[in-house]
């Protein structure tokens, strides 16, 4: 098998690891803390509960069970000699009554007894129940014999016995081995007793039946083989001695005696049914009365020394599992304690460490980088703090991240060089260019001046279109490297001449259409941001949508600003690319060399610069066509609601205003301050060579409104009076009035060309060329009549604010 790579699957944080740890031990110990100190306490209680057992039943049944021989004895004595006194044996059923009695008492305990204990004791108490009725028969047999009167307390002593066989059973083995030979002497007392019932019923007879003989051997040797063989090897202590002493006795001696004799009476006679029974009886019966004293006394003495020594076995037991308790519960609260300061020491350092890698991450080289963009000289030293934890692996991590932050701090400062230093030359390479780009656009519009060949200007105005083309890019290249474009203005400038403006710095402007009828400005420092930022959404709506398909630009007042709409006819983008575009126009961009260099869109980016610099939201979504519609809101703050001057108000100037504009031709001066839809938007901007005296951009209509509808007009910053409504066309001379003729009489634009429109603009160059001579110059005459053929003319199809 190939060794497993990569990483592991992990249970969670490394605290969790930590908890689980230590919890994992503590909660082994605990648990084996816990069984162990059960076991014991339950082990000593239940050995109690044996004890009480053993002295509430046992011993009682002991009692019962000596009381029960002795009235045996003395029944079998009453059987023989009907007529004798009957004191002692009416005194000992007095006796055998109260024993059994207190066994009975205890019906409760027999009754939680183990069932093993409890059946044997249930059928003790079962058959002594029954025995008046024996008794009854001992007093005056009817329904049974002499000998089933005996067998009867033999069978209950039988299960006495056994009950207390049965209680010496207990859970601790020395207890249960001490109890098995008193068990064995208690069975060879009974076996004694059992002989001298038999001896006494048949001793005034003189003789036995073969089977009582039997019955009565057997009794012998079971009793002698249990004595010498169980009872005896396995009795120790004081018990041992009493019992040896018991077998060395006079008494015991005598009693052998006369159960040889008995045993060998069979032998001796003649009849088998009557065996002849030895003249032993007074020998017998004082032998026996004797023994039984002793035996019992040995009993009960063994009995009770046993159960209190069973009693503190369990008090032993019980002290024993409080102590083991105790200290097993000190040592898991000093493990579980142990175990805990140490997960919670590694868990704390483990969390300064992450808490350092954070505010590195999140804080510190974030504020280090903010510095750096906003050229600020950091100390890669002074920037990183030094965590000390120790020289343990911990540590180890610890100085490793040291050295790691001081490498991306570092790198954070050699890339911000790096980065000041790409932005220069960008900067500087794209400010040669600016100046380039603007003498040439300089020279052009000498050029445009000098010229009036329709074929010349037309080429003319398409290098100019294609220089401010290029300046925008230029421009762009400014903007990529943090700095303003040159371009600026001092007053406020018309929402129209904005878009015109815009639209004037794409290449495929023949295809925008302009929808506004809003007569606001824009705020001087934001006219250049704004005129750049709109020419790149038309320029990218252009660029992404095919030909000859329109691009509409709308424009109008909302509740939070103006909002201008750009929308295309092309294929749009996905969802999750209109999101992606979004995400990146919500937040400042920042300069990355590598992501620009990944993503060809500059023009998002520059957008994104624009739009932040003056609060400007931009949102991009699919349009209605299938294309894409990007949505600018320019705030309130950088929108101006009322014209720089006074303006008038009401539609067209009057004729008289028209008429006189200080001593110049109205349409030739009125030529030489319209703007050419890339001269509009040049701002002033500095250049290499000389820079065109910075004109007003003059606000006009969409190009879808007619030429004749009225709009307000806006006062000159010179202090001249308005200037009246330009009538296209009314100014030129009559060979190129002809020549615009195909544009179309009903005032349609959609025939209307480019040689026309270069056609069209000779004319109105000559007198742009005019206009810019010297003021004091008069008009010539026939300029001056231009006014009232302007007045007197037609409403004719204006060029398009795209066209040149």
């Amino acid at each position: 098998m190939s060794r497993r790579t990569g990483a592991r699957r992990r249970l969670g944080s490394i605290r969790l690891s930590l908890v689980l740890l230590a919890l994992v031990p503590s909660v082994t110990l605990a648990a084996m803390w816990g069984v162990t100190t059960i076991q014991m306490f339950s082990e000593g209680l239940r050995l109690r509960d044996q004890t009480e057992l053993s002295r509430s039943t046992g011993a009682m049944g002991t009692d019962a069970t000596l009381a029960l021989q002795r009235e045996r004895s003395l029944s079998a004595a009453w059987l023989a000699s009907p007529k004798g006194s009957r004191a002692a044996l009416d005194a000992q059923r007095a006796e055998t009554d109260k024993a059994v009695a207190k066994l009975v008492g205890q019906a409760d305990a027999i009754e939680k007894a183990p069932s093993r204990i409890s059946d044997r004791l249930y059928s003790v108490l079962g058959s002594v129940g029954s025995l008046e009725y024996y008794r009854d028969q001992v007093d005056d047999p009817t329904d049974i014999t002499a000998q089933q009167a005996l067998d009867q307390y033999s069978s209950i002593i039988d299960d006495q016995i056994h009950a207390f066989q049965e209680l010496s059973q207990v859970d601790d083995g020395d207890l249960t081995s001490q109890a098995g030979p008193l068990v064995g002497l208690e069975h060879a007392a009974e076996l004694v007793s059992r002989e001298d019932a038999q001896l006494t019923l048949a001793w005034p007879t003189g003789h036995l039946d073969d089977q009582t003989w039997t019955q009565f051997t057997e009794l012998v040797n079971t009793r002698r083989w249990l004595v010498k063989d169980q009872v005896v090897p396995q009795l120790t202590g004081s018990a041992k001695a009493q019992t040896e002493q018991i077998l060395a006795s006079r008494d015991w001696q005598t009693l052998q005696s006369v159960e040889d004799q008995v045993l060998a009476a069979r032998n001796a006679g003649a009849a088998p049914d009557r065996i002849a029974l030895p003249d032993a009886q007074k020998r017998w019966s004082a032998a026996m009365d004797t023994l039984s004293e002793q035996y019992a006394g040995l009993i009960q003495q063994q009995t009770t020394g046993l159960l209190q020594r069973s009693a503190d076995k369990a008090d032993a037991l019980l002290l024993k599992a409080a102590l083991l308790s105790a200290g097993g519960l000190l040592a898991l609260l000093v493990c579980v304690g142990m175990s805990w300061r140490i997960t919670r020491s590694l868990s704390r350092r483990l969390r300064g460490l992450r808490r350092a890698a954070v505010s590195l991450a999140q804080e510190r080289l974030p504020d280090v980088v903010a510095r750096l963009e906003r050229g600020e000289t950091v100390d890669p030293e002074s920037a990183t703090t030094e965590l000390d934890y120790g020289h343990d692996e911990l540590g180890q991590v610890a100085r490793a991240f040291n050295t790691a932050q001081r490498t991306a701090v570092h790198t954070a400062v050699e890339l911000a060089d790096t980065r000041r230093g790409f932005q220069k030359i960008i900067l500087g390479i794209a400010r040669q260019s600016q100046n380039l780009v603007n003498l040439q656009l300089s020279k052009l519009d000498t050029l445009e001046r000098e010229h009036t060949d329709p074929d010349i200007l037309k080429g003319l105005y398409e290098l100019d279109s294609t220089a401010s083309q290029l300046r925008r890019y230029e421009e762009n290249l400014v903007i990529v490297s943090g700095e303003r474009p040159g371009r600026s203005w001092s007053e406020p400038v018309a929402l129209m001449d904005i878009l015109r403006s815009a639209v004037g710095e794409v290449a495929e402007y023949q295809r925008v259409e302009v929808l506004t009828e809003e007569e606001v400005y824009v705020a001087p420092p934001a006219v250049a941001d704004v005129i750049h930022l709109l020419a790149e959404l038309i320029d990218n709506a252009t660029a992404y949508s095919p030909a000859p398909s329109p691009v509409t630009v709308r424009a109008g007042m909302v509740a939070k600003g103006l909002a201008v709409e750009v929308e295309d006819r092309g294929l749009g983008m996905s969802e999750e690319d209109y999101a992606s575009f979004n995400e990146q126009l919500a937040v400042p961009p920042q300069f990355d060399v590598v992501a620009l260099a990944d993503d060809l869109r500059l023009g998002m980016f520059v957008i994104g610069r624009l739009a932040h610099r003056h609060g400007i939201a931009v949102t991009l979504r699919s349009s209605p066509y299938g294309g894409t519609t990007a949505i600018v809101l320019v705030p309130h703050e950088i929108v101006v609601r009322e014209a720089p001057g006074v303006a008038v108000k009401g539609g067209d100037a009057p004729e008289d205003e028209k008429a006189a504009v200080n001593g110049r031709d109205a349409a030739d001066t009125e030529r030489s301050e319209a703007p050419r839809p890339a001269e509009a938007s040049r701002g002033t901007e500095p250049a290499a060579g000389p820079t065109p005296e910075p004109r007003p951009l003059v606000a006009a209509r969409t190009a879808s409104a007619t030429a004749s509808a009225p709009r307000e007009v806006v006062p000159r910053r010179d202090g001249l009076a308005p200037l009246p409504r330009r009538v296209p066309q009314t100014s030129l001379v009559e060979e190129l009035r002809e020549e615009s003729a195909p544009a179309g009489d009903d005032g349609s634009l959609d025939d209307f060309t480019a040689e026309a429109a270069a056609s069209s603009l000779a004319g109105f160059q000559r007198g742009t060329l005019r206009a810019r001579d010297d003021d004091a110059e008069p008009p010539h005459e026939e300029e001056a009549a231009a006014v009232p053929r302007q007045a007197a003319a037609g409403p004719v199809p204006s060029t398009p604010p795209a066209d040149r």
